[in-house]
């Protein structure tokens, strides 16, 4: 049984291999509820695969996982299927369906469980939509806008069914840098207005700087410090040193 103290997610010597190569070696962190914590590091190192172990979407090695509370190893498919629920997932490409309108790609989530009267479909997407500024955009299909309201609908739909943990994987990829401002701030307000955790994987230090509680720098599957934006601005860390100088950030 879950309860609020649990953590939005936490890890518990978390391994994970694809045949004889270690992604992810003996993790142990913790995600509070209602925080907003950002895995950053170079590519290839474990990041992505973090995202989809602490969601559910892949298993771990060994070690375990817990989202919400519960044990991912532990539940059956129909609880699994609920837990899900609980969560929004922003897929790097967005993910739309391209022969749906975005209003109708924003309600796929509630659709899918068939429980809900059209009218109260309709309202909802339409909130969503405006609270990521699309409110007049929802009869357009993904072709016709630009990849960052592509971007914007995809949040709205992870937004929809009031998750209580979102996963982002690269929000701001592919992204201007005025757009990719605007996605970083979403992620705050949403934070701050509906409480659900955040947890995003980005190359973008500059942005995670802005809207991060805690940031944990993975390098080859381990976390080398899980610290406050702070922190890792003034981090000892050589490696951590060198990511900020590689995005012209100092110290």
């Amino acid at each position: 049984m879950s309860s609020n103290a649990d953590p939005a997610v936490a890890f518990e010597q978390v391994c994970k291999r694809f045949g004889s190569r270690r992604v992810l070696d003996n993790q142990t962190f913790a995600v509070k509820r209602g925080e907003r914590f950002v895995i950053i590091g170079p590519s290839g190192t474990g990041k992505s695969v973090s995202l989809k172990l602490a969601s559910g979407q892949l298993s771990p090695s060994s070690g375990t996982i817990r989202l919400l509370g519960q044990d991912l190893s532990t539940l059956s498919a129909g609880e699994l299927s609920a837990l899900r629920r609980r969560v929004g997932y922003l897929f790097q490409s967005g993910a739309l369906l391209g022969w749906k309108t975005l209003a109708e790609n924003v309600a796929l989530p509630l659709r899918s469980h068939g429980c809900l009267p059209e009218d109260e479909i309709a309202e909802r997407v339409q909130a969503a939509l405006a609270e990521v500024g699309l409110a007049d955009a929802g009869e357009l299909y993904p072709a016709e806008v630009s990849g960052g309201m592509v971007k914007r609908a995809a949040f709205a739909r992870a937004i929809i069914e009031e998750p209580e943990v979102l996963f982002f994987d690269e929000p701001t990829s592919g992204l201007d840098p005025v757009m990719s401002r605007t996605i970083d701030a979403l992620i705050t307000q949403v934070n701050q207005t509906h409480g659900a955790a955040c947890i995003v994987v980005t190359h973008d230090l500059g942005g995670a700087l802005r809207y991060a509680e805690r940031i944990g720098f993975l390098k080859d599957g381990r976390f080398l410090t899980v610290a406050t934006p702070a922190e890792i601005l003034h981090s000892p860390i050589p490696e951590v040193q060198a990511f900020l100088a590689a995005q012209a950030l100092e110290r």
